[in-house]
């Protein structure tokens, strides 16, 4: 799944960490300031900045940009040059500028966020004191939030033309990777299927949890020190009363509360997809058969092994039924828990709408990140059973015993 189309992946994967360490550690020892040397100096030290599109072209944006290409050229030089692999430039360059594009779209919610506490001050002022703020002003504030918009608008729709043809060379990867070992692989159970079908829902399931995954963390990194810093203004939190960094403390207790929870209820679930596609693969290969020879699937044949088939998703149906109980029953809960969370600070009146709006907005955004697990649930029991069946290839093609999975009977396996 990984050999195919990164080049020596655990040893990539750990270097990809290192380097990426080193060179966020030389960005903040002295590497941010280098850009003056060139004309694009940082902003002053607690310079605000501004709440519109103009920052993605500002000279720190701009050195920080040119510092983040020169990183990944040498990165990727390096392991050209150590590990030729014929699909680096996919899988080196395209990560780098995939998790670019990401950073990119989570910088323009950080400006929305901005535009939230400048905007929202201002419709205050103009609903209590007529006459003070011009329709111009509100015109204006409204074009900057059109601007930041334009380059959301521009990045996102880069990102998923760029994601999409990253996953599709992944799946070219695995298939090339697979139909060279075919002889080694054809006498796994559904191993037709599991090259054609699950090398696809593979790439495509990747295509979203990947990138969401990525987009979480890019999105903790640059909201956290937000919230954070929003905190002052958020003095107690309901029955805990007053902690350090209130609602830091409260999304995460809030989110962990819930993927505990999710985890908990969906500790079955991979092994029940797993179960559901082997049954479907014995199903589906005895009808094959029957198009060729009058001899197979005959109707008590038939009947056998779709009574599985029924059995396994009616057992999926149970499992899912208090699984997604508890996952909606959470969704909805979170809604209001940010309001929940503020309703002392509210109503002792210590904070403007503009700060509550972007309270509300950047405590959303850090909230739905840390519930990467609970949004992604569905997808990721999927990946799980995919992985689980893919797993099969990766032991027979290193000469290791199948998964244990394997060997249990489709029709009881994760019950």
């Amino acid at each position: 799944m990984f050999k195919s189309f990164f080049p020596r992946p655990r040893l990539f994967l750990l270097s990809a960490i290192i380097w990426i360490g080193l060179a966020m550690a030389l960005w903040h020892l002295g590497g941010s300031v280098l850009g003056a040397y060139i004309g694009l100096p940082l902003a002053p030290p607690h310079a605000v900045l501004p709440a519109n599109a103009s920052v993605f072209g500002s000279p720190p944006f701009l050195w920080l940009y040119i510092y983040y290409a020169a990183a990944t050229a040498a990165f990727a030089l390096f392991w050209q040059l150590v590990s030729p692999h014929r699909w680096w430039a996919w899988s080196i360059l395209g990560t780098s500028a995939i998790l670019f594009l990401t950073y990119l779209s989570v910088e323009t919610l950080v400006a929305t966020t901005r535009w939230d506490g400048v905007f929202y001050d201002m419709l205050q002022v103009a609903l209590t004191r007529p006459g003070v703020v011009s329709i111009k002003q509100l015109v204006d504030g409204m074009m900057d939030y059109a601007y930041i918009v334009v380059v959301y608008v521009v990045v996102n729709v880069a990102s998923a033309f760029l994601v999409s043809h990253f996953i599709f060379r992944w799946r070219n990867a695995m298939n090339d990777y697979y139909v060279a070992n075919w002889d080694k692989l054809r006498l796994i159970e559904g191993a037709a299927q599991r090259i054609q079908e699950d090398t696809m829902r593979f790439s495509t399931t990747m295509e979203t949890l990947g990138v969401s995954f990525v987009q979480a963390v890019l999105t903790l990194i640059a909201f956290l020190p937000a919230l954070a810093a929003l905190s002052v203004h958020v003095p107690t939190l309901p029955f805990v009363g007053a902690v350090p960094l209130p609602l830091v403390v409260a999304a995460v207790s809030w989110s962990l509360f819930g993927t505990l929870c999710l985890i908990a209820l969906g500790v079955k679930l991979p092994g029940i997809q797993f179960a559901i596609q082997r049954v479907e693969a014995s199903y589906r290969k005895e009808l094959v058969y029957g198009e060729d020879d009058p001899g197979r699937a005959q109707r008590p044949t038939l009947d056998e092994l779709f009574e599985a088939v029924r059995q396994r998703y009616y057992s999926s149906y149970f499992h899912y039924t208090y699984f997604n109980a508890g996952r909606f029953a959470f969704q909805q809960a979170d809604t209001v828990f940010a309001l929940f969370a503020l309703m002392p600070t509210i109503a002792a009146g210590a904070i403007t709408f503009g700060v509550l709006m972007q309270i509300m907005s950047v405590f959303q955004v850090v909230r739905a990140s840390f519930q990467y697990l609970i949004t992604s649930a569905p997808i990721i029991v999927e990946l799980m059973s995919i992985y689980k069946r893919l797993r099969a290839f990766e032991a027979t093609l290193s000469n290791e015993p199948l998964p244990a999975i394997e060997m249990k009977d489709p029709a009881t396996a994760g019950r």
